[in-house]
C-alpha cells in the first residue's frame, strides 16, 4: 500500500526540506546542493550519508521547525515535529499484507511495524522474496508509519532455521503488543484485551523460551526430554559442538505449531535430531571424520531401529529444509570447509563474503551475519 499521491508530495516536500537542512548544519558531505530540490537529486550514496547522520543528531528537527526556514504553516511544522518519533536501524522486511507490509525489527524483544510506502510499491522496492534486511528510518506521518525514502536492502540468504525464528518472533510481537501503525506506539488505540495477551499470562500459557521465543506448553516437557537424550549421548559420543546444534535443532521443532514433538517417542526423536545433524555433517558417510558413526550404532544407542531412526532423520530434514551443507546445521569447527557457509547474493549472483570489498565485509561482520575475522592470519 502507498501514501495517496497528495499526501506523498507533502511527504517529500516536507522531509527533503528537513535533510537539507541537516546536509548544511552537519556538513557531512561534499557536495553543496543550494536548495532542497537539488538535494534530492544527489545520488543514492550521499544521501544515505545525511540520513544516517540525522539518525544521531535528531535535536536538528527542533531547530528546524523553531527556525522554520521555508515557511512552512502549523500543519507543516507539526508533522516534521512529530518525526523525533522515529525509529530507524535495521529491519526484516517480513510480510506483505493489504494495508501495510510487515517490518520486524532487529531489537531484543523483536517489535513489528506495519509500514506504508510513499511512492513506489515495497513489492517492487524489495522483492517478493522475504524476508530481506534493510537499513532505513521509520518515520509517523499522519496517522500511518512510512519509511524515509531511502531502503538499503542486504540481499543475504536466510536459512530455514533463522526463518522460523523470524517467524516466531512475528507471532510474540503480535501477542505482546500487536503490530505497531503509527508513532509512537501509544498513539494507537487500545487493542481488545481477547486479542491481545498480557506478559504474565504469555509467561503461564507458554512453556521454555529459546532466545525470547516461547515454546507452546504442549511441547515443552517432549522438547526437554528429547534434549536431556541427545545431551547425554553427544556427552558419551559425540562432543559440545553436536550437543549444541542437537539443542537448536530441538527447539526450533518445539516451537513449531503445531509441534511435532507433542507426538510419538523422544527417543525417536532425539534419534532422529542427531542423525538429521549428522546428516548435514557426513557423520554416517565419511569414515575420514574423527565423528564418524554409523546410523546403526546411533539408532542402538538410543534403542529404536533402523528404520524409525531413518524414517525420523528424514521427517525432521523435510520439516526444517536441511539438506547436505545446510550452513545453519553445520558444525562451528567445519564452517570454513562448508562451500554455502559464507555465501551471500546481490543481485541473484552469488558470491563468497570473504571475497567481497573490506568495508562491505566489515558491515556484515558488524551486522553479525558473518562470523568474526580471526586474530591470526593462519587460524
Amino acid at each position: 500500500m502507498e501514501l495517496p499521491f497528495e499526501d506523498a508530495e507533502q511527504f517529500v516536500r516536507l522531509h527533503r526540506s528537513l535533510m537539507f537542512f541537516v546536509s548544511r548544519r552537519l556538513r557531512v558531505i561534499d557536495e553543496k546542493p543550494a536548495t532542497p530540490e537539488e538535494y534530492s537529486s544527489l545520488p543514492y550514496p550521499t544521501r544515505f550519508k545525511v540520513h544516517r547522520a540525522f539518525r544521531e543528531h535528531p535535536e536538528l528537527i527542533d531547530a528546524f521547525v523553531e527556525e522554520n526556514p521555508f515557511g512552512f504553516d502549523e500543519a507543516d511544522l507539526e508533522i516534521v515535529g512529530s518525526w523525533k518519533h522515529l525509529v530507524a536501524g535495521q529491519f526484516y522486511v517480513f510480510r506483505y499484507l493489504k494495508n501495510y507490509t510487515v517490518f520486524m525489527s532487529s531489537t531484543d524483544p523483536p517489535v513489528a511495524y506495519g509500514v506504508v510506502a510513499v511512492f513506489e510499491p515495497l513489492e517492487d522496492l524489495v522483492g517478493p522474496y522475504l524476508p530481506v534486511m534493510v537499513e532505513t528510518t521509520l518515520l509517523p506521518f499522519k496517522g500511518r508509519i512510512v519509511y524515509d525514502g531511502l531502503l538499503n536492502a542486504f540481499n543475504v540468504l536466510f536459512g530455514p532455521g533463522f526463518r522460523g525464528d523470524l517467524d516466531w518472533a512475528y507471532k510474540e510481537a503480535k501477542a505482546r503488543e500487536g503490530i505497531i501503525t503509527t508513532l509512537p506506539p501509544d498513539a494507537e488505540p487500545a487493542a481488545p484485551a481477547t486479542k491481545k495477551r498480557s506478559a504474565a499470562r504469555s509467561r503461564k500459557k507458554g512453556g521454555a523460551a529459546k532466545d525470547g521465543f516461547r515454546i507452546p506448553e504442549a511441547a515443552g516437557p517432549a522438547r526437554d526430554r528429547i534434549v536431556a537424550l541427545t545431551d547425554e549421548f553427544c556427552r558419551e559420543q559425540l562432543d559440545d559442538e553436536f550437543a549444541a546444534l542437537c539443542r537448536e535443532m530441538a527447539d526450533v521443532l518445539a516451537r513449531k505449531r503445531p509441534s511435532p514433538l507433542a507426538r510419538g517417542k523422544a527417543e525417536s526423536w532425539a534419534c532422529g535430531i542427531v542423525l538429521a545433524v549428522g546428516f548435514v555433517n557426513f557423520m554416517t558417510s565419511d569414515r575420514s571424520l574423527p565423528y564418524y558413526m554409523p546410523s546403526g550404532d546411533v539408532s542402538k544407542a538410543f534403542g529404536v531401529s533402523v528404520g524409525t531412526a531413518a524414517s525420523k532423520s528424514l521427517e525432521i530434514r523435510k520439516l526444517l529444509d536441511i539438506d547436505r551443507f545446510s550452513p545453519e546445521w553445520t558444525l562451528p569447527s567445519m564452517l570454513d570447509q562448508n562451500p554455502l557457509a559464507l555465501l551471500a547474493e546481490f543481485g541473484g549472483l552469488s558470491a563468497d563474503v570473504r571475497d567481497l570489498p573490506p568495508e562491505l565485509l566489515g558491515r556484515f561482520l558488524q551486522l553479525g551475519l558473518v562470523p568474526e575475522e580471526p586474530e591470526d592470519e593462519g587460524e
